[in-house]
Formats: structure tokens, sequence, C-alpha cells
């Protein structure tokens, strides 16, 4: 989960490749390009250090285009828990996420009741979404930091306002670095410049925000030079989800939750259970979670059953992903749901439950089930920086990405669609994944860092795991590696 591991510390590493730039054909705009307001200077010691690249992809995709993608190929199979294997009845989630937040921003930091305690308005709501912390307004951004929308509080913002604010190329010089630098907006002065809505858990807190930010406007009777509304978010989303609030009871949040998880959690279908048993049978496989040991207990539980550990040779709860990925913080033991010491590489053990930990240390762990050298890993996620940048970047991981937007915004040739569909599709924003033409950063990020794109581990389960899928080659105009079929919006 994203939020709970919001305040820790990710290790710096090095400047990132610039991922493959389109050319947009910005708005034409009638105001000049403001003289202060567009730029930001980015500081030179946030510069990304990388030890080593790892290339993805092979000669055949080099040299044809295409590739395939199977499963079967790979040696240690992972999964990341929370909206992965475990799917939430969303729009119940969001709502309790929003009703949550909004009631501790009225009773805790004071906000307008008149603003902030109204009914979801769902068609506001995207995940992806990146906040402008002072300015007070929420972005859209493409692949290459263009701005495709954005808003002021609730209000959407003109072409020309954008151009106003942003410049009359629609560009910002800290959403593009963001492009650039997945990692900027966890580290330094960017994490109080910009912040991405990357997942369900943290997507309410954008109307939140919006709503809180038209209060301020009205009392002042103007818009504000600058906001210092989101530390009050940010500190309630930290009141929801810090681990520690499970066990204690003052998460209204994580109280609602255990008192009635079967109104906001499915359960796993038949097949997915099956196909995992498949694959720990044949692969070594573990999961890796944010979220702690006694809420993974319980979330686990009750869509995965209650003998949900054997289901993997390893369990790795409270990860702190992307530092998972990119960090060496060592594996701590756990007694119960209490961390007691760290554990040497040397003394961890298969079928146990580890917290915290790192990608290497869990490699040897792995190999002490199947000893393979340069094994091939694999693992699934539906948080696009956690994992699915993180792992194939810093690691010799591959990713598949789990975007339930796939299903609910329809796909070509495919008639099924997401009981949540109303939730996870906007009028206001239009497809997440943008357009063939326009991409967003998401999906750009998925294109060049998931083998495949599937909206949900059920859309392979009754799959051989040994089913070639074509992949994904890492070229923009590349749309072979969404499964079953491509986002409709990208249709010819």
């Amino acid at each position: 989960m994203f939020v709970r591991q919001i305040t820790l510390p990710v290790s710096r590493t090095k400047s990132l490749n610039k991922i493959v730039r389109n050319i947009f054909i910005s708005v034409p705009c009638n105001t000049p390009k403001s003289s202060n307001l567009h730029s930001t200077k980015i500081p030179s010691n946030l510069a990304i250090k990388n030890q080593v690249n790892y290339s993805r992809f092979s000669a055949t995709t080099i040299m044809t285009g295409t590739d395939l993608f199977r499963i079967s190929d790979y040696d240690y199979v992972g999964f990341d828990l929370d909206n992965t294997l475990l799917q939430y009845k969303v729009s119940a989630m969001v709502e309790l996420e929003y009703k949550t937040l909004s009631n501790f921003m009225v009773n805790t930091k004071g906000y307008s009741e008149k603003h902030l305690i109204q009914p979801l308005d769902v068609d506001f709501l995207q995940k992806g979404l990146i906040v402008d912390i002072h300015r007070g307004n929420l972005l859209k951004i493409s692949c290459d930091g263009y701005i495709l929308k954005a808003t002021h509080g609730t209000k959407f913002m003109t072409d020309n306002e954008i151009c106003d604010v942003y410049g009359p190329e629609r560009m910002w010089d800290v959403t593009t670095e963001f492009t650039r630098n997945i990692l900027v907006s966890w580290i330094g002065q960017y994490a109080d410049t910009i912040r991405t809505l990357a997942d369900y858990f943290d997507m309410p807190s954008s109307l939140v925000f919006a709503r809180a930010v038209d209060a301020a406007d009205e009392k002042a009777g103007q818009k504000l030079d600058s906001y210092k509304i989101w530390p009050d978010v940010l500190d309630g989303l930290i009141h929801m989800y810090t681990r520690e609030h499970f066990e204690s009871g003052v998460s209204d949040y994580f109280n609602e939750l255990r008192a009635h998880p079967e109104l906001y959690i499915h359960r796993t279908k038949p097949d997915v259970i099956k196909f995992l048993k498949k694959l720990k049978e044949e692969k070594t496989t573990f999961l890796i979670t944010g979220s702690n040991i006694d809420l993974a207990n319980l979330t686990a539980a009750y869509c995965l059953g209650e003998d949900w550990r054997e289901l993997f040779d390893i369990v790795v709860c409270f990860a702190k992903k992307p530092g998972f990925f990119n960090g060496s913080r060592p594996f701590v033991k756990i007694d119960g749901v209490k961390e007691t010491a760290p554990v040497d590489p040397n003394d961890l053990e298969l079928n146990r439950v580890y917290s915290q930990g790192n990608w290497v240390d869990l490699d040897f762990a792995l190999s002490k089930k199947r000893s393979i050298k340069n094994p091939k890993m694999l693992y699934f996620g539906d948080n696009i920086i956690q994992d699915v940048y993180a792992p194939t970047k810093y690691t010799t991981y591959d990713s598949v990405a789990i975007v339930e937007e796939l299903l609910a915004e329809g796909m070509k040739d495919v008639s099924e669609t997401h009981s949540d569909k109303k939730l996870l599709t906007s009028s206001l924003w239009g497809p997440y994944f943008g357009t063939s033409i326009h991409p967003t950063i998401w999906s750009e990020i998925i294109r060049e860092h998931s083998k495949i794109c599937i909206p949900n581990v059920d859309a392979i389960a009754k799959n051989p795991i040994d089913f070639a899928y074509k992949s994904f080659t890492g070229e923009r105009s590349c749309r072979h590696g969404f499964y079953p079929n491509e986002p409709e919006h990208w249709s010819d």
C-alpha cells in the first residue's frame, strides 16, 4: 500500500534515462509565458544514482519488434497483495477512504464542513493524477510531461489558464523531470512540490485536496498565491494508514475494514487459487506487500483463505516499496504481529513470514528451494511506480502490470466490463491510458517497464503457465502487451 510507506527514506539512485519522448502539438495560447510561475529549478543533488541498468528486451525483440512472454520461462514468481491477488470492491473502498479522510480534515484540522462533507464526486476521481502542492492544482500529464488537463481546486482550467500558469508549451519543468526520473517525487525537495496519486489508497485525496482549495479561495475571495493544504491531507493519510493504528484502533478506516471485510473485499476466485498452487509446485513463489502482518492476515485470509501463507514459499510484509528494490534494509523476524530482530541473510528460511528486507537477500533465500544460476524473476503488481517501474529499473526482475482501468474503460473486441466502471472511468479527465496519439505517463511506464498489462490475475489464471502472450517491446508504437486486448481508446 502506497501511503503506509510514505515517511520512509528512499535510497538515492543515478539519473534515469529519459523516457522516449513523443511530440505533442500544444493548444494555441493567447496568454504570454508567465515569468516565474512555471519555472522551478531542479536541484542538482536530486540526481538519482543507479548501480546497474538492466536490458529487458531480447535480441529477437530488438530485431523484429515482437516478443513472446511465458510465465513458465521464469524461475521465481512473486506477487503484490493489495489490488493484485486481493481485489477490493473499489467503489465501496474509495467511499470509505474519502469519508475517513474528509472527517479527519474537518474534525482534526478545522476545514470547512460545507465543502468537504459532501457526496463523493466519482467523475472527478482518477488514479494517476499529480498534485501541484503549492498552486492548489491537479495535473494529468503525458509521457513527456505535457499537461493534458488540469484543475485549480475542483474547477477545470481552460487551455489559456494552463498556458498562463505553466507556459505556452504546457510544460512544467518539475513534472518534465518526473517523466525522466520517476522517483523524484519521493525524495528531497520535490516531495514538498508534487505528489503522485498512483493507486486507489490515495486517489480520493485528490478530491479532498481540491475541495479544501475551493474552501480556501472562497474564504479569501480570490485565489491564493500559495497553499498549505497538502501537509494536512498527508497527516490524514498517515493517520488512516500508519501500521500501528491497526492494532491501536485509532484509524476509522482500519476499524471499518476489520469489522466488515465483506463490504470491501472480493473473495478470490477458485481459478486464481488453483493457478497459485500450480505455480508453487513448478516454481519458487513469493508475496511482497506493503501491508503490515496484522493487516495482511486480515485481508489475505478473507480473500485467499486461512491457509494463504501456504500459497507462497516466502511472504514479505511491510516491504517499504519501492525501497525494497533499490535499498539494503535487512529482513526482520516477526513474532506474532510484532517485529523482533534483524535476520542475517544466511538465516532466512523458506515457508516463513518476514518484515521489510530487500530483493538481493530475497533472491538468496529463494535459492534455497531451487539453486539456479542467474534465475529469471517475475513480479505482478498494480502500483506503477512501486511494482512495475522500480523492480525492472533497479533489479533483474520483469514485471506484469495489473491495471483495473483496462477492463473498466474497455478493450477492443472484449465485451466484459468492470463492476466498478462508474468509479474507474472519468468523462472529466478522459481515459487513464490516454490515447495512442497522447499516451499518459502511466501508459508509457507500463509499455517500457512491464512485459504485459492485464486488468486482473483472473484474466490469465485459466491459461496454462506456458501460454504465450504477445509482449511489450519497449517501443511506443507497440500495443501487443495489453491482454486480452489493447485499450478501446487506442483502437484505430
